[in-house]
């Protein structure tokens, strides 16, 4: 069946999140719904019918997103929601299609969306491009490096996040572009990020800050919430909930984290980080990390010649790229990538290809995190000319590792 697909109006709003609530198995309080309502961009929305019926929804934030070398205007796909009584009829990819045409039509290059479920999302171009480590550090076992830095002239100061709002605000904007896939933060973001009523502490107590400072003004914060207990024997065993941290130097960043590993009634801290966060060098002992591997952010190229060329390359490559993508089928046919370090072309042409893979291949190299060599061992690529795979994967690498750090 074909469904009528178009964008809701503010009168079908409490429709359209009643089918998120119904497919992500979520009660929301009335304050969530409005302030999620007051983030949404109703004309970015989707909404397939069955008659005067919602049966499937999705949405996107128009944000800019780091990559390698700068910035990218991204639609960050959210909201993807089909109602279980109208499963397996196709209404997921009647939508996911007709979104990624209105993105090419917007003239965005790129989508990324975290996933829900893993399996999903491949089927329509995307690829896994960023990792995430969730990490449980006992704070008796925490102890850092002899060479960690350090700044006498540094000092923590307690805060409350929400009225140091627009001193966090700088903060993350002065260190957004330097890893790929974080993404500029709107005003409802930040409602979101701060949010502190009851029902977002979730039994962890209320959000609380450090901020690192100088003379100057300040290099970083941390925000967290605490989940005070206690042991049978009645000793603290609390935990420490690190939700974000940023700081605009390493000795900034390394007085944050020792400042939340030694908080007081605190045994352990918990926190998602990037794979290659500072962290993971900063503790004599690393196996106190305790992490758990995940997926993070999926990238998919709208338009493989756009989205090419606006990143930066960390060596010189010259190579054809046979693009599979039954998606879009604008994306399919062969590629000839030039780059340097200081610019690139993406044209089409009739060459012999090097490499032949699908466009979510691309997608989950486009932030830098260097999985092609992987795809090509698993077979999931194809290499026509000897180190063709080998060149383009060296060229797609940065550092630092990929990393959004809050779902959109």
């Amino acid at each position: 069946m074909t469904y009528p697909i178009r964008p809701i109006s503010d009168e079908e709003w409490p429709q359209f999140s009643g089918v998120l609530a119904e497919a992500f198995n979520w009660t929301p309080h009335p304050t969530q719904s409005e302030r999620w309502k007051a983030n949404t961009e109703f004309d970015r929305t989707l909404a397939a019918f069955d008659g005067d019926l919602i049966a499937g929804v999705t949405g996107i934030h128009s944000f800019s997103m780091a990559v390698p070398g700068g910035t990218l205007p991204v639609a960050g796909v959210t909201a993807v929601s089909v109602l279980p009584s109208h499963r397996r009829r196709g209404i997921l990819s009647q939508i996911m299609r007709r979104q990624l045409t209105d993105i090419r039509e917007r003239g965005e290059a790129v989508a990324a969306l975290y996933a829900s479920e893993a399996i999903i999302y491949g089927r329509f171009g995307y690829g896994r491009a960023a990792d995430n480590l969730a990490v449980r550090i006992p704070t008796h076992r925490s102890a850092f490096t002899a060479a960690a830095p350090s700044d006498p002239s540094l000092r923590v100061r307690v805060v409350k996040p929400a009225e140091v709002r627009s001193t966090l605000e700088e903060l993350f904007a002065s260190v957004m572009a330097e890893r790929p896939g974080r993404y500029t933060r709107n005003e409802h973001f930040w409602n979101m990020s701060l949010a502190d009523e009851e029902f977002d502490q979730q039994g962890a107590g209320s959000l609380r800050g450090f901020l690192v400072e100088d003379s100057s003004g300040a290099r970083g914060y941390a925000l967290f919430r605490v989940k005070a207990t206690w042991g049978e024997n009645g000793g603290p065993d609390g935990e420490l909930q690190l939700r974000e941290l940023y700081a605009i130097d390493p000795a900034a960043h390394a007085l944050l984290w020792r400042a939340v590993l030694d908080r007081d009634l605190v045994t352990k801290v918990t926190a998602d980080i990037p794979v290659d966060d500072p962290i993971t060098q900063l503790l004599a002992d690393v196996r106190q990390l305790n992490s758990r591997w995940g997926d993070e952010l999926w990238v998919r190229l709208v338009s493989v010649d756009a989205a090419l060329i606006s990143r930066a390359y960390s060596a010189p490559v010259d190579v054809v790229i046979e693009v599979a993508d039954d998606v879009c089928p604008w994306n399919a046919g062969r590629w000839r990538l030039t780059a340097d370090t200081g610019s690139a072309s993406c044209k089409p042409t009739d060459e012999a290809p090097d490499v032949s893979l699908p466009v979510s291949a691309l997608g989950g190299a486009y932030l830098g995190a260097g999985s092609l060599a992987a795809q090509q061992a698993a077979g999931l690529l194809t290499e026509h000319s000897a180190g063709a795979v080998r060149s383009l994967a060296t060229a797609m690498s940065w550092s630092p590792a990929p990393w959004a750090g809050f779902v959109f």
